[in-house]
């Protein structure tokens, strides 16, 4: 039976879509400037004399930043407004990009000017926020699940960036330098926040506190850091582990990391779209359990061809749908004037469950020469975040 036509009281205006384009555009722009390291990582490595655990570090030093930083970025945007957070973080993120070229030859500086590039990933807790305000809750899941799709900057640049590089090592810094700006005045013309916005007069600290004492804050949090960070995770690891384990050029390895990320955004929304149609935790659950199976079967080390590279896409694929239903989760028992306070924590916990990860990769491999224990440990949290989902979130009643 065909559902019967949505009131128009409660369509999404056509600002609504258009400040989804313009976010999701800019989320994508960032993510590939915070991703900027890890293509280039075997470069470093090799330029620099890397050991595993430094390369490791490397890549993960922007994604914590990007991480925490989501923290007060969330909570600013409740304050200020996306159409000023947006453009604003955007525009800054050219700095550290920029500084890349001139830092290529020392570790040290490297790891300083990373740390400056995580200003990019905090994008993330700017756009949910402002794609919550203008769609209604029936439409919430799909809209959110849409701009998680700016998480493919990280597919952008595993797979442009290396070969930018190849026409001119400084070439990639210069392009998404030249991009962002460009979206910077894009953004600060296109964006605009919703009229009836309310702006919360407590301060920074009392909001981030009264966020970080609602139960439901850290539930959400724990299953986003299963879900992307994960996808953060293979991210910035996964061209390492192709280019290591499988033996693949940097060239094939990126490519093939670039697929898996693409993988995680086009079921970004898919998750979404199912989290307006069945209860989000059940997606989630759903997700996380496709995700505990085919870590199992990588961690057996299969051939690339076939089985290794279905194992990964279907990690993938249950990493990407639980990104988009945990926030549709969020946008479901988070109460409205504290959406952007919750995504900042829940955001800078998804980030880093992306940070632990490569360093643990990395040093399991240095001691044991098998990334097997990683996998088994992914396959264990999946399992643990599908079992709490199912049975304790789906319960949850949805707040106003």
């Amino acid at each position: 039976m065909d559902h019967a036509p949505e009131p128009a009281a409660v369509r999404p205006p056509a600002a609504a879509y258009r400040n989804l384009l313009v976010a999701t555009l800019g989320f994508t722009l960032t993510f590939w400037a915070w991703d900027l390291i890890a293509p280039l990582a075997a470069d470093y490595r090799d330029r620099l004399g890397l050991s595993s655990f430094q390369q490791s570090l490397l890549v993960a030093v922007p994604v914590l930043v990007g991480s925490v930083g989501r923290i007060p970025a969330g909570a600013l945007t409740d304050r200020f407004g996306a159409k000023l957070m947006f453009p604003l973080v955007s525009a800054l993120t050219i700095v550290p990009v920029l500084l890349l070229i001139p830092a290529r030859d020392s570790y040290l500086v490297l790891l300083l000017v990373g740390f400056l590039l995580g200003l990019g990933g905090t994008t993330f807790a700017i756009g949910v926020p402002l794609v919550n305000s203008w769609f209604p809750p029936s439409r919430r899941g799909f809209a959110l699940g849409v701009f998680g799709m700016g998480t493919g900057g990280v597919a952008l640049s595993g797979y442009f960036t290396p070969r930018i590089a190849a026409h001119g090592e400084n070439l990639p810094f210069v392009v998404v330098a030249v991009a962002l700006a460009v979206f910077a005045v894009l953004a600060a013309v296109l964006l605009t926040d919703p009229p009836d916005r309310t702006v919360p007069t407590a301060s920074l600290a009392s909001r981030l506190g009264r966020a970080g004492r609602l139960r439901v804050t850290w539930e959400l949090s724990a299953l986003y850091a299963i879900g992307f960070g994960g996808v953060v995770a293979f991210g910035v690891y996964l061209p390492t582990y192709l280019k290591t384990w499988y033996e693949l050029s940097p060239t094939d390895a990126g490519t093939k990391a670039a697929g898996f990320a693409l993988v995680t955004v086009v079921f970004r929304p898919i998750g979404g779209r199912l989290s307006d149609r069945f209860h989000p935790a059940a997606v989630t659950a759903g997700a996380l359990a496709a995700v505990a199976v085919f870590a199992v079967v990588q961690a057996f080390d299969p051939a690339l061809g076939p089985l290794g590279t279905i194992a990964l896409l279907s990690m993938a694929a249950g990493l990407g749908a639980a990104g988009g239903s945990v926030f549709a989760l969020v946008a479901q028992v988070t109460p409205q004037a504290q959406v952007g306070s919750v995504t900042g924590i829940v955001g800078a916990m998804g980030g880093l469950g992306g940070f632990l990860p490569p360093l643990l990769m990395g040093a399991i491999y240095s001691a044991k020469d098998s990334y097997s224990i990683g996998f088994m440990l992914l396959s264990d949290l999946a399992l643990a975040g599908c079992v709490y989902a199912y049975e304790r979130m789906r319960v949850r009643p949805p707040s106003p």
